[in-house]
C-alpha cells in the first residue's frame, strides 16, 4: 500500500509478524519446525513463559511467533485464551506448499497432530490438507 502526499512521501506497509497461541512451545516447536520446515529466527524469554519467532525461508521477513496464552496477559484474559485454545476456536494458519503429498506424509510421520483432511482436491480448484497442531490450532495446507 503507497501513501504519498506533499511532506510525507512514500510509506509501505507489510506484515511482520503473527502470533500463534500454544500450551505446549516444546510440542508446538516440533509441528511448526520439524514437521512444516519452519527456521527459529529467535526464542526470548517473558514472565516465565518465552515467545518462539520462526519464519519460512521463503519468506524470512514474515515470523510466526509461538505465545502462550497466558503470557503478557491478566489471569482472566489468560484463562479465556487457553479455553479458546482447549475448544479449537481461535484462528488458524494457511499455508502453502509445492508438494502437498510430501509434505502431507512429514506431518504424520513427525506426529502430534490431529488430521482433520487428507489431500483433497477441492470443488473449487484447491488441493489441500488440513491439521490441528500440538495445541489444537486449525492449519491448512494448500498446493502451490
Amino acid at each position: 500500500m503507497m501513501v504519498a502526499g506533499p511532506s510525507i512521501g512514500a510509506m509501505t506497509l507489510s506484515l511482520s509478524h503473527v502470533h500463534v497461541f500454544t500450551d505446549d512451545p516444546d510440542a508446538a516447536l516440533v509441528f511448526y519446525r520439524d514437521a512444516l520446515g519452519l527456521e527459529v529466527r529467535s526464542e526470548v524469554p517473558n514472565e516465565g513463559f518465552r515467545w518462539i519467532a520462526l519464519s519460512t525461508e521463503e519468506q524470512p521477513e514474515l515470523e510466526i511467533v509461538l505465545s502462550h496464552p497466558k503470557a503478557g496477559r491478566s489471569e482472566e484474559d489468560g484463562e479465556t485464551l487457553s479455553a479458546m485454545l482447549a475448544k479449537g476456536e481461535l484462528p488458524g494458519l494457511l499455508f502453502r506448499t509445492s508438494d502437498l503429498d510430501a509434505l502431507f506424509e512429514k506431518v504424520q510421520a513427525t506426529g502430534g497432530v490431529e488430521v482433520l483432511q487428507e489431500p483433497t482436491d477441492q470443488f473449487w480448484g484447491v488441493r489441500d490438507a488440513a491439521f490441528r497442531d500440538p495445541s489444537g490450532n486449525m492449519v491448512r495446507v494448500s498446493q502451490a
